[in-house]
């Protein structure tokens, strides 16, 4: 990490992801729903966190989606932001200032419309302190082309992973979608081309339309769906690929509270990412982390490494 572990952290919840990423909570606030932690840094104390996974890093800055891109939907929200983003030049000289000062790990996520793409992120990011690990982005459903295709396919999967093997020595944090035909699959080439750990799920694709005016509420017509309407789905697809791969997962979807965070551990994460409830309630990270602490540090309960993925299935 950045700085060693700070006053109020707790051992029993810390945990390690491999590759020199060590977590003193499971607690992750997740790409896109934090910027690059500054907005946050008043409403919660990103020191009681595992870290913070950035917006998304292109080479070139991106405008994005025009708007409307997000739209409230039954226990969640849409979104097609488009991986709009300041790119590399400017997050380096402007963002990287504050992360560096983070008392929590700093995950930086990225995106790109080529693997040359990707790899020259990394490439230059590689020579900046303050980095703890990458978090790379296949699996954006509202981006046409682009970072989806590489997502969706085992071989493109591995052969993008490979590449920034490769160039790199810091954590791969591999982040797969749940719109593909078997996401075990492509968690399996992922991990065979040398990730380091999981991140699951992205956004479901979604739309949503207003029937009065016969138009969609997006811009983009479709977007990714995320929210708690989506925690079902996502506990299955951890549970899945858990049984697939020997790599951490860090679990995220839907994710609102302490019991649900308890959920995504027992069915396989190591760790877990809170995104859209960062808008609800901007606290939210720290509040599960600690009420985490807490349940971990009862006499008689089991130790978290004990916890994770102990489902009883019988």
């Amino acid at each position: 990490m950045n700085q060693p572990a700070k006053t109020g952290s707790r051992a029993c919840t810390s945990v390690s992801l491999g590759r020199g990423l060590e977590l003193k909570s499971p607690v992750l606030l997740a790409s896109g729903t934090v910027s690059y932690g500054e907005e946050l840094d008043t409403l919660c104390d990103l020191s009681r966190l595992g870290g913070i996974v950035t917006k998304a890093i292109s080479v070139e800055p991106r405008p994005g989606n025009p708007p409307r891109r997000i739209a409230e939907t039954p226990s969640g929200m849409i979104n097609a932001i488009g991986l709009a983003n300041v790119g590399l030049e400017r997050f380096v000289s402007d963002k990287m200032p504050f992360l560096r000062n983070l008392d929590t790990s700093v995950i930086v996520n990225i995106a790109g419309r080529s693997i040359d793409d990707y790899c020259e992120v990394v490439s230059v990011l590689d020579g900046e302190e303050g980095i703890d690990a990458y978090e790379i982005n296949l699996s954006c459903p509202n981006v046409k082309g682009e970072c989806m295709i590489m997502g969706v396919s085992s071989d493109a999967t591995s052969e993008i992973v490979s590449k920034l093997r490769a160039v790199t020595r810091r954590h791969l944090m591999i982040k797969l979608t749940p719109n593909v035909t078997s996401i075990a699959a492509i968690a399996r080439a992922a991990e065979e081309a040398g990730a380091d750990s999981l991140s699951l799920i992205n956004t479901v694709v979604g739309m949503a339309v207003n029937w009065k005016t016969r138009r969609p509420l997006l811009k983009n017509v479709t977007g990714g769906l995320s929210g708690p309407a989506i925690k079902p789905i996502a506990l299955a697809k951890v549970w899945e690929v858990y049984n697939s791969v020997k790599i951490p997962i860090v679990g995220m979807g839907g994710i609102a509270g302490f019991e649900d965070a308890m959920e995504f551990l027992l069915v396989g994460a190591s760790a877990v990412q809170i995104g859209t409830m960062n808008f609800v309630y901007p606290e939210i990270g720290e509040k599960v982390a600690i009420a985490l602490e807490e349940h971990f540090s009862l006499p008689g309960t089991p130790t978290m490494a004990e916890y994770c993925g102990s489902l009883a299935v019988v």
